[in-house]
């Protein structure tokens, strides 16, 4: 084992150990460990959340280039999209499961359904979307693991079509449908947008493209002329969507601030000039914007692309903090954070800084994220080799 291997054990370990730690913490100890107030119930675990939830919806969108608009190109990480899709579609329940006052009670949302629920219908649709990413799965990789005839392979290929061509309105609805759930909520005039769906869904293809893009650009077998096409292929898709996102965060932002007025108004002067300033400025545009553009308009080698798609995979969490979090810290009314004061003189809290307790929650989640890929990329046929089947023309 080289030295950066160790390394990067080593870093995965300190973050299991974290993590673990901060898991016993949660099942004992529930929320007290989280930096909630008295105002602020939902924190970074919700950001996460949907952060997790957009990586998988944008690489499952990829794999459906594949197996449904037939985009030869992208053919050789089909497979290993729908298994990131499903890792990180995890990874994102587990967030929101551990956010849940009673995580024990999940259930009942089967149970117990109200019909009229955004959230319900989301974890319908959630739980649809993994049963189907589990058949494609199953169909896409047993022509690796066992021998099939030609004709049995042409069945898989119709099969896995069938599903791919389900799962894109699928994918579509329960992104687009967290757009709507935050979109619908007009008590918090920072989320009652008609554009968040849109937003969302382009967010999506965004981060996920760009986790895609940096998988491929570290962890692929061979890195020969093909691997590079294909590399330089993928970060035309991730420049792309990345000025498509900038374009309608510019059409969010921009209007409230023309008259500069209103509730709205004050939400985005928060996140621009609030005490959070940096979260926006230096990691989200400058980070995760400005240099991604530069490494992939004028750059476009590989370590470049590596680079630019892991800045955008990794500061797009800033954008669903700075989503998630300013629609929760301002009073709806002015001065209501004085109309009550509690038996020993508190008055509504509306501060909200993520606690250590709540990062290392994140850590585990990402450390079991990681070993999920590892032992998928180790044991199972994600990538192709000199004998492996492709999808049929």
């Amino acid at each position: 084992m080289n030295r950066n291997a160790k390394i990067l054990w080593a870093i995965w370990a300190l973050l299991a150990l974290l993590g673990g730690i901060g898991l016993i913490e949660r099942l004992f100890l529930g929320h007290r460990l989280a930096a909630y107030t008295s105002y602020v119930p939902w924190g970074m675990w919700v950001a996460a959340y949907i952060f997790f939830i957009g990586l998988s919806a944008g690489a499952f969108l990829l794999s459906s280039l594949v197996y449904v608009f037939g985009v030869h190109k992208l053919e050789r990480i089909a497979k290993l999209a729908l298994f990131v899709a499903a890792t990180t579609l995890v990874m994102s329940l587990l967030t929101i499961w551990f956010d849940l006052g009673h995580m024990e009670r999940n259930y009942e949302v089967f149970t117990r359904p109200h019909f009229h629920s955004m959230m319900a219908w989301m974890v319908w649709l959630y739980s649809a979307y993994f049963a189907l990413l589990l058949g494609e799965l199953y169909y896409a990789l047993r022509r690796d693991m066992k021998s099939l005839s030609a004709e049995a392979i042409r069945e898989d290929d119709r099969k896995l079509k069938r599903l791919a061509t389900i799962g894109i309105p699928l994918a579509i609805a329960f992104h687009g449908g967290v757009g709507a759930l935050f979109g619908t909520v007009s008590a918090r005039p920072f989320w009652n947008s008609p554009i968040y769906p849109i937003m969302f869904l382009v967010g999506a293809l965004l981060s996920g493209g760009a986790l895609m893009t940096f998988i491929v650009a570290s962890f692929w077998p061979d890195k020969d002329e093909a691997w590079l096409d294909l590399l330089q292929f993928l970060g035309k898709i991730v420049l792309g969507f990345l000025l498509f996102d900038l374009l309608l965060e510019w059409a969010e932002f921009s209007i409230p601030l023309w008259y500069g007025v209103g509730p709205e108004a004050s939400l985005v002067k928060y996140v621009l000039f609030g005490p959070f300033w940096y979260v926006y400025w230096v990691v989200h545009i400058l980070l995760g914007v400005a240099v991604p553009i530069y490494l992939l308009a004028a750059k476009r080698d590989a370590k470049s692309i590596n680079l630019a798609s892991a800045l955008v995979a990794v500061t797009f969490f800033a954008i669903r903090l700075n989503l998630v979090i300013p629609g929760l810290v301002t009073p709806e009314l002015k001065g209501l954070e004085n109309a009550y004061v509690d038996p020993i003189g508190n008055h509504l809290s509306y501060h909200y800084v993520p606690s250590f307790f709540e990062w290392q929650i994140l850590m585990g989640v990402v450390a079991l994220g990681i070993a999920i890929f590892y032992l998928g990329r180790r044991h199972l046929p994600l990538v192709p080799n000199s004998t492996s089947h492709e999808v049929s023309k």
